[in-house]
């Protein structure tokens, strides 16, 4: 990681309630706004600006479902003097509204939003498998197509898929428009020792330069590969579902990539079978 994005991530996080400006956050890390702007988004996929409202809104989703605070006062903390500002910039990334993502957290009857394709679309699909880091137990994964590098709503289209330790499972993502869209998955796994249940680790998939290519009537291969998380990976925004470990995984015996009914005529539905290779992970650097 450059160390001035590292640097700045760090200040970013630790300082997301100041009312900081790009010029502060590249002053602090000892470059001009030019300079720090263009790395920045090249190490960790976004602007300064967008990874600091991801964090906000990040902050301000922990301390809703932890927490009674008001909303007014949780708005202040992240560094929203304005609270409908506040709101409108909560409702856009997490996909309901301060008030309805506590009632989902305290399971008052509210439901996480779900994909949203848009009317009228092209659409193909997406498929693979998914694979966990050695060292972990069975994981809950959430896969999704984003217009954004960021997990925020909405999802073009989404899935939940248990995948087992020691192998990799099948997913696929159904009523894809056409175009090209990040890749992002989120996952909690189980611990790999005597006691599963008492270890749980986050792991992600993704980030700004995992992309995917979706034309209409066909299918896009992608492998997705799950990861610790790093400094730079901007957190998720979209209130997501219960990713709970499962104790046992039932294995799929392979992966079938079918297009989806919406993306073809009635009478090619049959043979439309065309894969679209797409890479999992970007090029380390330097190979």
């Amino acid at each position: 990681m450059d160390a001035a994005v590292e640097k700045a991530v760090a200040y970013l996080r630790e300082r997301y309630g100041d009312p900081s400006t790009v010029t502060d956050i590249a002053r602090n890390a000892l470059l001009s706004p030019f300079d720090f702007s263009r790395v920045f988004k090249e190490e960790t996929g976004v602007s300064p600006g967008t990874f600091l409202a991801a964090v906000r809104i990040h902050e301000a989703k922990k301390l809703i479902g932890a927490t009674s605070m008001p909303f007014a006062e949780i708005s202040a903390a992240v560094g929203y003097p304005d609270p409908d500002s506040f709101t409108r910039a909560f409702t856009a990334g997490v996909g309901l509204s301060p008030g309805r993502f506590r009632r989902l957290c305290r399971a008052e009857g509210e439901d996480p939003p779900g994909p949203q394709p848009g009317p009228g679309a092209h659409l193909g699909s997406v498929a693979g498998t998914v694979r966990l880091p050695p060292g972990h137990g069975n994981a809950r994964v959430f896969l999704g197509a984003f217009a954004t590098p960021v997990v925020r709503y909405p999802a073009l289209a989404s899935a939940v898929v248990d995948v087992p330790s020691d192998r990799p499972s099948c997913y696929s993502l159904r009523d894809v428009p056409e175009g090209r869209w990040h890749l992002l998955a989120v996952a909690v796994a189980a611990g790999a020792g005597h006691d599963p249940r008492a270890v749980r680790t986050a792991l992600v998939a993704g980030d700004g330069a995992t992309t995917v290519t979706v034309a209409a009537g066909a299918v896009t291969s992608a492998a997705v590969r799950l990861r610790p998380p790093r400094p730079v990976d901007p957190p998720a925004l979209l209130a997501l579902p219960d990713l709970e470990p499962p104790a046992i995984v039932v294995p799929h015996p392979g992966c079938a990539a079918t297009t989806p009914a919406s993306a073809a005529p009635a009478q090619e539905r049959a043979t439309v079978t065309r894969l679209r290779a797409a890479p999992a992970e970007p090029a380390p650097s330097g190979a």
